[in-house]
């Protein structure tokens, strides 16, 4: 079992930033990749980035390329959500998930962290 819990959001203005951060604990060794989801009120969860736990390759959506950075810490077993020039749509619930790599899904998920924009 793997456990997640995230951290780190907050209001704040459009324009600003914020560092959302997801600490894992448990079965670290069965990591395959570590990702950040996101879900708006009335909308579905989406897809926002992922890195690879070995080898750092990372994925992002288009809708947040260029403004927001996905990083790991693994000595800390930490990964990091940079998030820069926040807009009002960015508002949501933001869930860390972690995939073994045995199914395309991700297995485990975090809590969720709440991310607000005002215009």
């Amino acid at each position: 079992q793997v456990q997640l819990v995230e951290s780190g959001g907050g209001l704040v203005q459009a324009g600003g930033s914020l560092r959302l951060s997801c600490a894992a604990s448990g079965s670290i060794f069965s990591i395959n990749t570590m990702g950040w989801y996101r879900q708006a009120p009335g909308k579905e969860r989406e897809f926002v980035a992922a890195i690879r736990w070995s080898g750092g390759s990372t994925y992002y959506a288009d809708f947040v390329k260029g403004r927001f950075t996905i990083s790991r810490d693994n000595p800390k077993n930490t990964v990091n959500l940079q998030m820069s020039s926040l807009k009002p749509e960015d508002t949501a619930i933001y869930y860390c998930a972690a995939n073994r790599g045995i199914t395309k899904g991700y297995d485990y998920w975090g809590q969720g962290t709440q991310v607000t924009v005002s215009s």
